[in-house]
């Protein structure tokens, strides 16, 4: 493959059909999807289970893990030098939807994932897209649970007796680190940001005839997360615009930003770390020394680590997300 001069990424969908999904892709997005259930779109994307397909520019049609093995550390930035010496790109992006219950779950840390999986942990946090009235999701444990209380409450098949429910809204932002018991209800749509892996350990699924995997689960489970809260944002001191943090893990620093229409952020990439932009209200105009990008909610943009400098105007009224790696 020729060289590339770096431009900003943006992405075709890579779609699963699990068989808790739904139509709300196309219902509440707008978006054009495959007939029948959608569980998932992987936004961006460079795992074996799934590559996104760049959408424009000279690398159209190629796969994200193409640019990353043609662009290397200026694409994903000098602090994601361990992950691109493993051929690994740091994060995943995706939209649920959560048409029924997920299984009750849990992702383990690194040390475990690549002892036992091959791959990294997997820490994530949710942005509610959209929530039905009433529409609850499984966070944490209930106060009475122990270990020992909840393997004998599986065993009984009485796994739901411990587990804690939250009633959610859009907007709200659930952070759910390695070892967070968790499961989706029906009628939420979220926006997840996630260590780029797909290690699952499902713990209970509804009836539904699919593999569970009880003792990694339990081997991973944190009991003292009980009764969690959706995260108080926290407001930062940026001068362009209403800017708040969101998540911040080891893997990840999530900002969500308010732009009036025509109001800009300026920016700008220094080798360090690569920018993930999801506008999920409103549209926006990147701008840059080449062909500017506009896009709409819900949509994304890789903007590489060392694009330099660039602008993004808002087209509307508009609430964006930015996600670097620390």
């Amino acid at each position: 493959m020729a060289n590339v001069t770096l431009y900003p990424l943006t992405f075709e969908p890579v779609f699963k059909d699990y068989p808790w999904g739904g139509r709300s892709f196309a219902t509440l997005l707008g978006r054009s999807i495959p007939d029948g259930i959608v569980a998932e779109s992987w936004e961006i994307a460079a795992h074996p289970n799934g590559s996104s397909p760049i959408a424009a520019g000279a690398l159209k049609g190629k796969t994200l893990q193409d640019a990353m093995e043609q662009w290397g550390v200026d694409l994903v930035g000098s602090r994601n030098a361990d992950n691109l010496a493993q051929g690994r790109f740091p994060l995943l992006i995706k939209l649920l939807d959560a048409n029924r219950w997920l299984s009750v779950q849990v992702h383990p840390n690194d040390g475990y994932a690549r002892i036992h999986e091959g791959e990294s942990g997997k820490s994530e946090m949710w942005v509610v897209v959209h929530a039905d009235a009433g529409a609850e999701l499984i966070y944490g444990f209930d106060a009475s649970v122990t270990r020992q209380r909840f393997a004998q409450a599986i065993e009984a098949g009485e796994t739901e007796r411990f587990l804690h429910r939250v009633e959610v809204k859009d907007g709200d932002v659930i952070v759910v680190p390695t070892g967070a018991i968790h499961a989706l209800g029906p009628g939420i749509l979220v926006a997840e940001i996630q260590q780029n892996s797909d290690t699952t350990y499902r713990i209970y699924d509804w009836g539904r005839p699919r593999p569970l995997h009880i003792q990694k689960a339990l081997d991973v489970l944190d009991f003292d997360l009980v009764e969690p809260k959706p995260l108080t944002p926290t407001a930062l001191p940026h001068a362009q615009a209403l800017s708040e943090l969101i998540g911040e893990s080891d893997y990840y620093r999530t900002e969500r930003i308010r732009l009036a229409e025509g109001q800009s952020w300026i920016g700008k990439t220094d080798g360090q770390t690569l920018e993930i932009w999801g506008v999920m209200n409103g549209g926006a105009r990147l701008e840059w020394e080449g062909e500017p990008v506009l896009l709409e909610a819900i949509g994304w943009v890789l903007i590489p680590a060392g694009l330099g400098n660039f602008r993004l105007t808002a087209t509307s009224d508009s609430v964006l997300l930015r996600v670097v790696t620390p």
